[in-house]
Formats: structure tokens, sequence, C-alpha cells
């Protein structure tokens, strides 16, 4: 028997490839099956250790500005051999490097996301994969692209406030390395760039803006998606996802060629796990949570789905501190709580319990299996 386990994070207890290792151990108990275990993300928190832990690359810190501009230490992910840096934007210009009586999107910025691109550059890196999750900015990504080389004219500054009087854009300056570079973004929503769901409106209040910040800010992002249009001759001035990220969708779509594309697909190509799950008799899968939301871009739903496209033939379980109200559309032939006896929250995100939970349901799973197929792989 052929086993796949690639288990999302239990957020808060167990990282992914802890998670995946526990449920390798608790099946080993009972079963000489072949085992490989994959680490798994959807794009959000947790992507960056993902897949450099899947690849054996490195992580590396360096100093970048923070959203406020501040000097900090900010960690991405480097795998030279294939030329590749992951970077999770939030690392540099998330929001809680913003204290919640400074958090204005006018105040804000990404330079710190485009500095941290200029390092992996002068590593040599020029695949990108960019989780954009989790900002607090607003800025069209400006701040990014002024520490890219772009210079826009008028602007005062990198900051969201700058976007007011941009009048023109100056590209003479831009890092030449760039456009041998290619930017994968994981960005899992599709909001248009301005507009009653664009970035300011549905995104710039969770930053601290008003609502007189925010029509002000769409006014101005509506200005510079024209200028940038005019620029860079875009067939159109905005698509689905460029309101990502407070608009740095847009940015990565236009001035840099970067696909916007599912967090979770980035992470499974990534891996290359689609080798392992054309033999794999069974995939175990799973995260923290299983419920409705799981097959709207979750990363268990995406592996199990990718899992039944190339082997239809494949069982896919998933695993959950939790489990409610499931859609078929997961592709998840069953799911299975891990608690194993009651149990308050706390005990139950302890990490050596949550290991043995996982552990032991695993096996369980795996005994029945081999039971109802009537296939003995050998017990220890």
């Amino acid at each position: 028997m052929n086993i796949v386990i690639a288990i999302d994070s239990f957020k808060g207890s167990l990282s992914s490839l802890e998670a995946g290792q526990a449920a390798k151990f608790g099946i080993s108990t009972v079963s000489n099956a072949k085992i490989s275990v994959f680490p798994l993300a959807d794009g959000g928190e947790g992507t960056c250790n993902a897949i450099i832990n899947g690849l054996g690359g490195v992580f590396k810190s360096v100093e970048v500005s923070d959203p406020l501009g501040n000097k900090i230490f900010a960690t991405f992910g480097e795998v030279l051999s294939k030329n590749l840096a992951v970077i999770e934007m939030a690392n540099a210009s998330g929001l809680p490097f913003v204290p919640e009586s400074l958090r204005n999107p006018l105040n804000t910025t990404t330079y710190g996301v485009g500095e941290l691109i200029l390092h992996a550059i002068n590593d040599g890196c020029r695949n990108f994969i960019i989780g954009i999750g989790g900002s607090a900015t607003n800025d069209c990504g400006i701040g990014m692209l002024t520490a890219l080389g772009y210079k826009f004219v008028g602007a005062n500054g990198i900051f969201g406030r700058d976007l007011e009087n941009i009048s023109a854009i100056d590209a003479s300056n831009v890092n030449p390395e760039l456009k041998n570079c290619k930017f994968r973004i994981a960005c899992d929503v599709t909001n248009p760039l301005t507009g009653e769901n664009g970035c300011s409106a549905v995104y710039a209040p969770q930053k601290g803006a008003t609502p007189e910040i925010v029509a002000k800010m769409d006014a101005w992002i509506k200005n510079f998606g024209e200028l940038s249009a005019n620029f860079l001759k875009l067939d159109k001035k905005s698509a689905p996802g460029d309101g990502a990220a407070g608009g740095l969708g847009f940015a990565f779509r236009n001035y840099l060629r970067g696909e916007l594309l599912p967090g979770v697909d980035i992470v499974l190509d990534a891996l290359d796990i689609k080798n392992a799950l054309k033999t794999a008799d069974i995939l175990i899968t799973g995260e923290g949570r299983l419920d409705f939301q799981t097959a709207q871009g979750k990363a268990p739903s995406g592996v199990a789905k990718l899992a039944k496209k190339i082997n239809p033939n494949i069982i896919t379980v998933g695993l959950g501190g939790s489990v409610a109200d499931i859609s078929e559309n997961a592709e998840l032939d069953a799911a299975f709580c891990i608690l194993r006896s009651p149990m308050t929250l706390s005990d139950a995100m302890n990490k050596k319990i949550a290991e043995k939970n996982i552990s032991e349901t695993a096996a369980q799973i795996i005994k029945l299996v081999e039971k109802i197929s009537c296939v003995k792989v050998g017990s220890k």
C-alpha cells in the first residue's frame, strides 16, 4: 500500500510537517506501507515554511522597512538550486507590525516587500513565490515598486497618502534583473482594484481607514490605475485579484508581470506532489478545522481535488481537530475528528496531545482500510 500524507498546520498547535510526521508515526505502528509526507499550506501564513522545508531550502533574515518605515528584520526563504525565493509579504508589511492606535493606511507602505525582493535578486533568485495575505497597506504597491526603482512623479514618499499627487511614472532606474524574474502570487481573493468591492472599500477599514479615508484612497487609486494603464499600455485597467493586499495584486500583475493564482495550487506545484499522488492508494490530509469553508480554496480540499484529478481511484481522508458540514466539493471521501476523548480546547491544542491524537486516528484509519480491502501490507 502506498500512502501520501499532506496535512496543513493545526494553527497554534502543530506545523504542517509536525502533523504529517505524527500521522506517519501512527501508521507505521500498524503497517509496513510506503509513506510519503509532504508539507501543505494554502498561500497564507506558513506557506514559506511549508515550501522551504519541503524543498530543503534555507531561511534568511534581512533588514527591511516595516509598514511605518521603521527598520526590522524580516525572514524569507530561498532554494538556490532552483533560483527560488519564497516571500510572505506580511513578514515585512503585515498588520501586526502596526499598533492599533497607529493603524491608518495613509501612513503605511509596502516598501519592505520590495527590499525583500531585491535581497533575493542579489542572491541569484529569479523565481518568486509570494504570499500577499495579512497586509497593513493600501498603497497599491507604490512602496514596493519604489524600492525596485520605479519613480512616481509628484509623490513625496512611499506611503498610501502619496498616491494622491502622482502625475507620471518613470521606469528609467528600475532594477534591470526584474525582466528576468518570474513572479507567482498566492492570491485567493477576486476583488477588483476600486469601487464598492475594491481594496479601499473592503479591506482598508480593517487597517484603520475611516469612511472619509476610504473615499479619498479609492479615488487616488482609480487615478493611479488609469495612469498605470496608459504607461504600461494595459488592455484593461483592473482584473480579479488586483485589489488583494491593498492593491498589491495590481502592482504585481501589471508592473512585474506576475501571475495571480490560488495559493494551494502554487504550493502543490512547488512541492511536486503530483508524482507521489499518481501511484498512491490513500491520501491523508487535514487541518485544525474541517467545515464548509474547506472546499473554498483551503489546502486539504486543494490537495484532495488534485489527487482525484490525477488518480480517480485514490481514497482521500481528512483529519481535523473538529469536523462539521463538509461540502462534497471538498473531494474528501471521509473526514475524522482526531479527538479521542472529551477534553478542553487548551488540552486539544497541546502539542503532545495533538500529535498523539493524530497518530492514533491515522493508525485506526489504515487498519480499517486494510480490513475492508482485504489488503495485507504487514503489521508490527
